[in-house]
């Protein structure tokens, strides 16, 4: 690169590391710099699959803070190969601006590099806002670690998370959201604001029925107050034509709803449902596969998904 170029991470310092699929990291920073490039080094070679664009699967997303409590996007980071280079931000207007940096959704990152020219300033962003925000946590599927987003800032949990300009965990498992009990104490470490558990899309009828009880009951005794939001998984864009896909997902709905409600008459508090028949709408247009959603699936899904956070985020 240019002698120009300063090469910082948002803390001032070269970071290196290997990460698994960084769905849902993010880096805020603060800078006056007129331009802004960026580097990174995926773990991966397959930069796209057959129905998810490389932009989402390895490439970056760039939006800039507006206001208090506004983003805007601004620019993606088009991935070339193992390692990438791009300028994502020329002739900005002067001043200082507060940036948000999404990570791949479906790569790692072995190091990623900020650049500004020299002389100009790059600092951390502060808090997410006034109190103390813990973060929401999502933990779930395929669909929540973001396929098919055409870029990384498109997951539904990014779309809420600058929404309320809350700060939001991603706990997605490509075909592994399966409320294992293990899994519930590795969140039941975590402090959030709210659990969002959406995991049904990658469980079977009977592990709904079996698990999803003590998976809850766990997460309580460490955390008797915190909300926890049930989803059902979203119709599939096909299930109107297949009579044995519409059969599973309405078995698997009314185990889950039974799960509810069992919890509910034995005391638990603070636990909601979010039905999944208007998560994709019924169009048929929102989706790739008739699972995974497209932006537009993931929009209409935060659109839905905002209704039940939004009085649990007080």
């Amino acid at each position: 690169m240019s002698k120009l170029w300063s090469w910082r991470d948002a803390g001032g310092r070269t970071r290196n590391r290997t990460l698994i699929d960084a769905a849902g990291m993010l880096v805020r920073f603060v800078t006056d710099a007129t331009s802004i490039q960026a580097r990174w080094s995926l773990t991966s070679s397959n930069l796209a699959m057959p129905h998810m664009a490389a932009t989402g699967v390895s490439g970056l997303d760039l939006y800039v803070r507006t206001s208090a409590t506004k983003w805007h996007w601004l620019a993606v980071g088009f991935p070339k190969g193992i390692s990438n280079s791009v300028e994502l931000v020329k002739d900005a207007p002067p001043g200082k601006h507060e940036f948000m940096l999404y990570l791949p959704l479906y790569n790692g990152i072995k190091n990623l590099e900020i650049g500004v020219p020299a002389g100009a300033s790059l600092t951390k962003a502060g808090t997410w806002g006034k109190g103390d925000r813990k973060p929401i946590v999502f933990y779930g599927t395929s669909i929540l670690q973001g396929g098919c987003a055409s870029r990384p800032g498109m997951a539904h949990c990014a779309i809420l998370g600058r929404r309320f300009n809350w700060p939001t965990i991603n706990l997605g498992f490509s075909g592994n959201g399966r409320m294992e009990p293990e899994m519930a104490d590795l969140l039941a470490e975590l402090d959030p604001a709210v659990y969002v558990l959406d995991c049904v899309p990658n469980m079977t009828t009977e592990q709904v029925a079996e698990r999803v009880e003590p998976f809850v009951q766990r997460l309580r005794k460490s955390h008797p107050g915190t909300p926890i939001v049930l989803v059902e998984d979203q119709t599939y864009g096909n299930a109107f034509f297949h009579p044995t896909v519409e059969k599973k997902q309405k078995e698997s709905r009314t185990a889950l709803k039974r799960a509810f409600e069992n919890l509910k008459k034995n005391g638990t508090r603070n636990i909601f449902y979010l039905p999944g028949g208007e998560l994709l709408g019924d169009d048929g247009e929102a989706t790739v596969d008739g699972s995974h959603p497209t932006d537009l699936g993931f929009v209409r899904q935060a659109e839905v998904t905002a209704k039940v956070l939004k009085p649990l985020l007080r």
